[in-house]
């Protein structure tokens, strides 16, 4: 059963399936590039990374990456303030960033100045997530109408809102971690019953989220926007 267990391939896929539409040679800004993931999907484009470069990897609250290395990227700043010129990009993607932007807001007014008219953004973030890359960790996750409020007040047309996953998924996605969480947070595996409970849950969500996908108006793993500058 993979229910509950495709929430970043989908993510993956549909990213790589977004910047194969930008014309080659564009100029995009990787807002929030972190360690340049998506930098080999932009080998048609000219690719400009940027990030506050503050992150480590360490921590011990929630979930860590244990290390992260920043060391490549082309713009060292605050996501905020990214000292470009107007309207100097055709396309920014900000990817899964939004929620550790103390001012996401903010990040939208500068995403409009830096786009060309008809420049493209594509942005994820978590619908709902756990702690995590805390104590850069401000939101939980930000929800359709997030964006087709706030896109508008900042000069885009938004083009596509779609949901990653659905309540089911999101549902098993958090069952597969008891036992890693029970580890970390109280010190012993997750029993035998347990996991054969939990293996009768999964069984029973794959069913109902193969029936139920609409069920993402509730709850899902993020919502995958683009929009165009106007």
């Amino acid at each position: 059963m993979k229910v509950g267990q495709d929430n970043d391939s989908s993510r993956v896929k549909w990213i790589e399936a977004e910047l194969k539409k930008i014309p080659n040679g564009k100029r995009i800004l990787d807002a929030g590039a972190g360690e340049l993931r998506f930098k080999p999907f932009c080998s048609h484009l000219e690719y400009v990374a940027q990030d506050f470069g503050q992150y480590d990897g360490s921590g011990d609250t929630g979930l860590q990456t244990g290390t992260w290395d920043q060391t490549k990227l082309d713009i060292e700043c605050d996501i905020t303030s990214i000292p470009e010129p107007d309207a100097s990009f055709d396309a920014i993607m900000c990817i899964e960033v939004f929620e550790h932007i103390p001012d996401p807001l903010a990040a939208l007014k500068e995403f409009s100045r830096l786009l060309k008219p008809g420049g493209k953004v594509i942005i994820t973030a978590p619908f709902a997530s756990i702690t995590h890359f805390a104590p850069y960790f401000f939101y939980t996750g930000f929800s359709r109408y997030f964006y087709e409020t706030n896109l508008a007040n900042n000069g885009f047309e938004l083009e596509q809102v779609t949901q990653n996953g659905n309540y089911f998924e999101f549902i098993a996605q958090e069952l597969r971690r008891i036992n890693t969480v029970s580890k970390k947070y109280t010190g012993s595996k997750q029993g035998f019953i347990g996991k054969v409970g939990v293996q009768l849950l999964l069984w029973s969500l794959d069913k109902l989220s193969k029936k139920g996908n609409t069920s993402n108006e509730l709850l899902s793993y993020g919502c995958q926007v683009v929009a165009k500058k106007k």
